[in-house]
């Protein structure tokens, strides 16, 4: 005698499987390997001009660096690392160079997203290292930091031996992410437009921000000439400010303008990066 069995699941619970998608599908409706990246260097063109930023810049630990480019939507285009493998530089700074490029690419306007007032457009850059004071407590901005958070499932997708490379998870996807040290600057071309962000880890934060500005003008991304920012210099105004002096009842420290950001471990030559374009 044979015996079946027979069930009926409720049609919402029908309902529910048939309208769930599979969840590659709503990854890959995040943009694809490289599509909305035309226009923004490459894998090998991001990595080429990272080792030379890398040997250039003397400041911070010598360490090897990651970087990851983000489109204006904040889609990942392209990560590297600097060194001759993927543990050549901090593990953790994948993900943090990933979120710094977010960063700069969501708080970033081109010459024709805001005004002055007199009906001039100015726009506004803003490094990461620019939002250091203000997100410290009672700082203007305190929490932004805690706000668009990292996309865990996207940050450390595998496999793990495609990190860094054309082929790397992150690609296609957005990333998300806050970070309020240096090391993130906005992308701006030919047209005084942004185009995305720019993000490097693995050093200090200051060394990190120097490279980064290395990087940006090698790929001829710093097109910021007349664009408004808050460093005080109209050749690089979204370059690092050290303003910070101690509080003598203790916490980070006061920053003069509001947008300043700590001292590192041998850190020098901020003020002689390259101009911007």
């Amino acid at each position: 005698m044979r015996i079946t069995a027979s069930f009926r699941l409720p049609a919402i619970l029908i309902g529910v499987i048939m309208l769930a998608p599979p969840a590659s599908t709503a990854k890959a409706d995040e943009g694809g390997s490289r599509a909305g990246c035309r226009g923004l260097p490459t894998q090998p063109q991001l990595k080429a001009a990272l080792e030379a930023a890398v040997q250039t810049e003397t400041s911070g630990l010598n360490n090897h660096m990651w970087a990851t480019i983000v489109n204006r939507d904040g889609i990942v285009c392209a990560v590297a690392f600097s060194g001759t493998d993927r543990s050549a530089e901090w593990p953790g700074s994948r993900v943090i160079s990933a979120q710094k490029a977010n960063t700069a690419n969501a708080f970033n306007l081109d010459n024709h997203s805001s005004s002055n007032g007199s009906g001039q457009p100015t726009g506004l850059a803003l490094s990461t290292a620019n939002l250091y004071s203000a997100t410290q407590p009672g700082g203007s901005l305190y929490g932004l930091q805690h706000s668009n958070p990292v996309d865990t499932e996207a940050a450390y997708k595998g496999p793990s031996t495609n990190y860094g490379t054309p082929n790397d998870p992150l690609v296609g996807v957005k990333v998300g992410g806050v970070n309020v040290f240096g090391g993130g600057l906005g992308l701006y071309d030919s047209s005084k437009q942004v185009v995305g962000g720019l993000g490097a880890s693995g050093d200090t934060s200051c060394a990190d921000h120097n490279i980064a500005w290395r990087v940006r003008h090698a790929l001829a991304l710093d097109y910021l000439s007349g664009v408004g920012g808050v460093s005080g210099d109209a050749t690089r105004p979204d370059n690092i400010v050290f303003d910070i002096v101690p509080n003598p009842f203790g916490g980070t420290g006061n920053s003069a303008g509001g947008f300043g950001h700590p001292m590192c471990l041998n850190t020098s030559g901020s003020e002689t990066l390259p101009p911007v374009r």
